[in-house]
């Protein structure tokens, strides 16, 4: 059988690496990252990765309630010296723990500086693979590196997470603001919301504005925020059983199918001006069964004599679901009331 060399560089392929290198990026050039955002691959020797374990993982799989128990991250330990590094280390989020004479850290190091020695939390980007993040936990020694990661750990569960809400936002956007809706939402129902485009605007009747987004198919996903308001100034709403109650009005009154929220999970934020209800809710017994969370705010704005009920809810069976309650989230924090007064005198 006839074998072609095929040089890229200063590496010799064999013939069965043509079809490879022929789907894989010029030479020079690095290979897309792979995986999921909230996927972290680990990279430390046996012997540190069973110090600093017990620390890091708890700390990067934290857990929010959804319809259930969700993990934000999950983590995957390599070893460096496993012949399946080299093929993991281009998954999208890479965690590098070790001190600067690790070879596994060299990588990472050359592309942050001249301080990429010192101890501490770095991160780069597409040390591997372009679309790639990097974070280094950069030890002095091994010698404290429980104590070091118990410290740190923290830290770097703030910088993915907050990354990765911003990754959730920036997807949900990737369609675009439609910022003219937001602008006459401003100026006809006196309030302001930022939705993406993909989503659709609905009034099913005065003072009820929907807007929803069932793409791909609403038998596998669908993203709904109400908007609503009462006229008193005041109402009883700031508070878990009457803003439920409200929310329950809602439900009947204009959604598709009925939803009954599960009070066996229910946590309450209040603020300054606003109050949020975060729940489950779930179709009758008697009804086809499916079940997702929500999030419910009452908007107290005194200028124009209203409180608003803002309810947002998700259905994603199967599905993880953080990124989508982030992303409703984001949705009811761009909400801003106009002051009618003014609209009325300009």
């Amino acid at each position: 059988m006839n074998r072609r060399r095929i040089l890229c560089g200063e590496r010799t392929l064999a013939p069965w690496a043509v079809l490879a290198l022929a789907l894989s990026p010029a030479c020079g050039e690095l290979p897309l990252a792979m995986g999921d955002e909230n996927s972290i691959v680990a990279t430390a020797s046996p012997e540190l990765w069973g110090e600093i374990e017990p620390f890091l993982v708890p700390a990067l799989e934290r857990t929010i309630f959804t319809v259930r128990d969700e993990k934000t991250f999950t983590v995957t330990h390599i070893d460096p010296s496993d012949e399946d590094w080299a093929k993991l280390r281009l998954l999208r989020q890479q965690l590098v723990v070790g001190t600067p004479e690790d070879p596994w850290m060299a990588d990472v190091l050359a592309k942050t500086g001249a301080a990429a020695g010192s101890p501490g939390v770095l991160q780069v980007q597409n040390v591997w693979a372009r679309r790639q993040s990097v974070t280094a936990l950069v030890l002095d020694d091994q010698a404290g590196a429980a104590a070091f990661a118990a410290s740190r750990a923290p830290e770097v569960s703030a910088l993915l997470d907050s990354q990765y809400k911003a990754w959730a936002v920036s997807k949900m956007f990737v369609t675009g603001r439609n910022e003219e809706l937001t602008q006459a939402l401003r100026e006809q129902a006196g309030f302001g919301l930022v939705v993406p485009t993909v989503y659709e605007h609905s009034v099913p009747a005065d003072s009820v504005h929907v807007f929803r987004n069932d793409n791909p198919d609403p038998s596998e996903l669908i993203r709904q925020v109400a908007v609503t308001w009462s006229r008193a100034a005041q109402p009883p709403a700031l508070e878990s059983a009457a803003l439920l109650e409200w929310r329950a009005q809602l439900v009947e009154a204009h959604y598709d199918f009925p939803q009954v929220a599960n009070l066996d999970h229910v946590s309450a934020v209040p603020a300054s001006d606003s109050y949020t209800v975060r729940a489950v809710w779930e179709n009758p017994p008697d009804a086809f069964p499916a079940a997702g969370p929500f999030i419910a705010r009452a908007h107290s704005c005194p200028s124009q004599g209203r409180t608003y009920l803002l309810d947002a809810w998700l259905y994603a069976p199967g599905k993880e679901k953080y990124e989508y309650m982030i992303q409703l989230e984001e949705i009811l924090d761009s909400f801003s009331c106009r002051d009618l007064q003014e609209q009325s005198s300009s």
